[in-house]
């Protein structure tokens, strides 16, 4: 059985730094990505890696800002989030199987983890 589980959302001020974590389990995943959801916007892209980590794709809005990085050891799969901004804030969900050259996303997901950035 496939389970994503995602941690390490909070509050914190614009400017700060936070780092998500996703557990992943049931089998191995290849791409895995982020996602995030404000509240009334839709679901975007965040950010995406390959198995071996050597491919990562990030939306234009958090390119610099965030690193996505993966412990295969582990089952799992991380967001540094540096100099967060206000509208950052969102659920941050961790997907699997995405597709990192269209960033499509798989069927797998995670509950979600909120993002709370304060200005």
């Amino acid at each position: 059985q496939v389970h994503l589980v995602e941690s390490g959302g909070a509050l914190v001020q614009a400017g700060g730094s936070l780092r998500l974590s996703c557990a992943a389990s049931g089998r191995t995943f290849y791409a895995m990505g982020w996602f995030r959801q404000a509240p009334g916007k839709e679901r975007e892209f965040v950010a995406a890696i390959n198995y071996s980590g050597g491919r990562t794709s990030y939306a234009d809005s958090v390119k610099g800002r965030f690193t996505i990085s993966r412990d295969n050891a582990k089952n799992t799969m991380y967001l540094q989030m540096n100099s967060l901004k206000p509208e950052d804030t969102a659920v941050y969900y961790c997907n699997a199987d995405l597709s990192i050259a269209t960033m499509t996303p798989g069927r797998s997901w995670g509950q979600g983890t909120q993002v709370t950035v304060s200005s």
